[in-house]
C-alpha cells in the first residue's frame, strides 16, 4: 500500500496544483493532509475547497485551529519582535480573507487521525498529528532526544508517527527493547508542501510504503520516501508582494526558509 502525506500548504495554491499534479501521478492508494491549509499567502479559501473538493481526510494544523474560530492567536513560536509583527499582519489578512463555509469546515478538523493495520497476526499504529501526539503546536525537531521522542510514541502508542509544523523533513527510526523483544518505531516529519523551511524552495511530501509483511519488529519493513516538486514560485512570491503581507515571506519562498 501506498500512502501520500502532506502537510503546511499555507494558502499557497500554485504549490498545491503542483502537488496534486505529482502525487495524483504516483497513484497512492490512500491520501491524508495534516494541516496548515492557511495563512501566509492570499489563497485561503482556495487551497481549503482544493482540499474539501477531493475529499482527502484531513487533521487541523495550528493555524486552522486559530483561524476556524477567528482568533488573532495561530500558536506559532515567534521567536523575534519582527516575526511577531509579520505574522500579526498574516493572521489578520488571513482572517479577512476567510468565508463562513470554508472557515466552518476548519473549524471542524480533527486533531489526529489513527490507522490501525493488522498484519502478521499483529497491529501497526499509524498515527497521523499536526505537531505532536501532546499539542498542535509542539514542534518535534530532527535532533529531539531519542528518549523523549520514545516516550512520546509509546505514550501515543504509535509505531508510525507522522507530523508538520516544523516544516524540515526527517525520518527517524528508533529501536525500543523490551525484555528479549526489540521493535522499531518510525517518527516521520512530511516537510511542507506550500512553505519549506529547509533551504530547498521545492515542495515536499512523503509516500509511505506499508506491505502485507510489515512489521514493528523488522527495521526495513516500513519504507519512507521524501518526494520534491518544483511549482511556479515566482507566481506564490509576488502574490505576497502585491499583497499587505511582508515581502519576507516571499523572499522565505524563494530560499526555502
Amino acid at each position: 500500500m501506498k500512502i501520500a502525506l502532506f502537510s503546511d500548504i499555507h494558502a499557497n495554491l500554485p504549490a498545491l496544483e503542483a502537488f496534486f499534479k505529482d502525487v495524483d501521478s504516483r497513484k497512492p492508494d490512500a491520501i491524508y493532509c495534516l494541516g496548515d491549509l492557511v495563512g501566509y499567502n492570499i489563497w485561503p479559501n482556495e487551497v481549503t475547497n482544493e482540499i474539501r473538493k477531493r475529499n482527502i481526510s484531513t487533521i487541523a494544523g495550528n493555524y486552522d485551529f486559530g483561524i476556524g474560530r477567528t482568533s488573532n492567536d495561530c500558536g506559532c513560536a515567534y521567536k523575534t519582535d519582527l516575526e511577531k509583527a509579520n505574522g500579526s499582519v498574516s493572521i489578520s489578512l488571513t482572517n479577512s480573507l476567510m468565508k463562513d463555509e470554508e472557515r466552518a469546515y476548519l473549524r471542524t478538523l480533527p486533531a489526529h487521525i489513527k490507522v490501525e493495520y493488522q498484519l502478521n497476526e499483529d497491529k501497526l499504529n499509524l498515527l497521523l498529528v499536526h505537531g505532536s501526539p501532546r499539542k498542535i503546536n509542539e514542534y518535534l525537531f530532527e535532533d529531539r532526544e531519542e528518549k523523549s521522542l520514545l516516550r512520546i510514541m509509546h505514550d501515543a502508542d504509535a509505531d508510525i508517527l507522522c507530523f508538520g509544523h516544523t516544516h524540515k523533513p526527517y525520518h527517524r527510526i528508533l529501536e525500543e527493547t523490551d525484555g528479549h523483544k526489540t521493535r522499531y518505531r518510525h517518527a516521520i516529519n512530511l516537510g511542507s508542501v506550500g512553505k519549506p523551511k529547509d533551504n530547498d524552495p521545492r515542495g515536499c511530501y512523503v509516500m509511505l510504503h506499508i506491505h502485507e509483511n510489515s512489521s514493528v519488529l523488522y527495521l526495513e519493513s516500513v519504507q519512507v520516501e521524501f518526494i520534491r516538486f518544483e511549482y511556479d514560485i515566482e507566481k506564490a512570491a509576488k502574490a505576497v508582494e502585491e499583497s499587505i503581507l511582508p515581502n519576507d515571506y516571499a523572499e522565505n519562498l524563494r530560499r526555502g526558509y
